[in-house]
């Protein structure tokens, strides 16, 4: 159940930091309140992912995959167009998480 909690939370996270360009620096209710919820989605699942799994895997899973898909996302929302280097360091991001994912350092 952990995993799932911890997918949610970045699916908040990705969504609110992309409806954040929105806001107009919070001007806008709508994007703003997309944002807020957001973020307190995403904290109410961390929360809920941390019961089984250790704090610094989740944040450092949380963070790596939020990353790569708030760039993704505001690729295909934006057109925000990133270079091979960007793409590259992307890809070193999900390699760590993989590499997390993959370690014994998550296991009870």
């Amino acid at each position: 159940m952990s995993w799932l909690f911890l997918l949610l939370g970045v699916i908040a996270e990705t969504l609110s930091h992309v409806a954040l360009k929105e806001t107009e620096g919070f001007t806008r209710p709508i994007p703003s309140a997309l944002v807020l919820t957001g973020h307190l989605a995403a904290f109410m699942f961390l929360s809920q992912a941390m019961k089984g799994m250790p704090v610094g895997i989740v944040h450092a899973l949380w963070a790596g995959l939020a990353i790569v898909s708030v760039t993704l996302l505001s690729t295909i929302v934006y057109r925000q167009h990133l270079d091979l280097t960007t793409w590259a360091g992307m890809a070193l991001v999900a390699t760590g998480v993989v590499l997390i994912n993959l370690s014994q350092g998550h296991a009870h």
